[in-house]
């Protein structure tokens, strides 16, 4: 990567952070600058250049031209609230904020490479989806979600964008849930929990990523981007009882009509936070993506599995009995 200069919103975030690290070490890589409105780690801030700024202000134009960047990661994508952040913000951030970023960087002469990390929570989790869900299948699936309207809106911009800047390669990443040992996510919240509701009668696949890989798959796009959507998960999805059986987790079946309620308050009596519409539909239906895309043509592979990536976050050594 001779003389890149790349910037990275979200920088302080789990993805943002980790991400500038390795790309700061690489020879190739002239100058990384990080924006966002919390500061990163003491280190990390001493080997990139921080912009503190809102993806909302209306100064990004002018740091995004000062910063005379050929790469833009856009990670600032948020799901659940995060610390220093509210609840209310997640739209704004997720639409308002990637509109902004493209309007300011449709003026940037140099940029020839847009990354952006979304989510397979696009395709929501449908009882009728095929077993391994295509890029082109996005729209087949309405939007259910709040979250899931953010993403798609947000695709739309990135689409839009690609449309106006033919020079420039969009690649969009749409991870499945990562999971890992230093992530605070619903999945690995419920790996804390010595019993997990469960609905009565689905016993859906689950198809995960690890923490580590994440990071490598928004490396290796930054390397080696692709234009378009590419599906980013692990190999071999399991079914959630095998999940829980591996990772010694009780399940509790709860029928239906009223899971979302008793689910709630198991969750509330551990002392979690509410359990979103998108994971209750996940635990439901679940879902699996294809991956040929991120091997054929990102070039990328992760190293963990779904089952190694759920062990290495529950803290299990592989090879040990569950």
């Amino acid at each position: 990567m001779p003389g890149r200069r790349i910037l990275i919103t979200g920088v302080s975030n789990f993805w943002g952070s980790r991400l500038a690290a390795r790309l700061a070490e690489d020879p190739g890589v002239d100058r990384v600058i990080g924006l966002d409105t919390r500061p990163p780690g003491r280190l990390l801030r001493a080997r990139i250049t921080f912009i503190e700024a809102d993806l909302r202000t209306p100064e990004l134009g002018a740091h995004l031209r000062a910063a005379a960047v050929d790469t833009l990661v856009h990670n600032d994508i948020s799901q659940f609230p995060e610390p220093g952040r509210a609840a209310r913000d997640l739209h704004d951030i997720n639409v308002v904020g990637t509109l902004r970023l493209l309007a300011a960087a449709a003026a940037l002469p140099g940029l020839r490479t847009v990354v952006v990390r979304s989510a397979a929570a696009i395709y929501g989790s449908e009882p009728s989806a095929p077993s391994f869900i295509t890029e082109d299948q996005a729209r087949r699936f309405p939007l259910r979600t709040r979250f899931q309207r953010d993403v798609g809106e947000l695709e739309r911009l990135v689409e839009g964008f690609a449309r106006r800047a033919p020079a420039v390669t969009c690649t969009v990443l749409r991870l499945q849930p990562v999971v890992g040992p230093t992530l605070d996510t619903p999945i690995t919240r419920m790996l804390r929990v010595p019993v997990v509701p469960t609905v009565l009668g689905f016993d859906p696949r689950i198809q995960l990523l690890d923490e580590d890989d994440s990071i490598a798959a928004l490396r290796c796009a930054v390397v080696h981007p692709v234009d378009g959507p590419v599906n980013v998960a692990a190999s071999e999805p399991i079914s959630l009882s095998r999940a829980l059986k591996r990772t010694r987790r009780r399940s509790v079946p709860i029928a239906h009509p009223i899971y979302g309620q008793v689910a709630g308050a198991l969750v509330r009596a551990g002392g979690l936070p509410p359990l979103s519409e998108d994971i209750l539909r996940y635990l439901r239906y679940g879902r699996t993506v294809d991956t040929t895309r991120m091997s054929e043509e990102l070039g990328f592979t992760p190293l963990r599995t779904t089952l190694a990536a759920l062990e290495r976050a529950a803290g299990i050594a592989p090879g040990v009995p569950g």
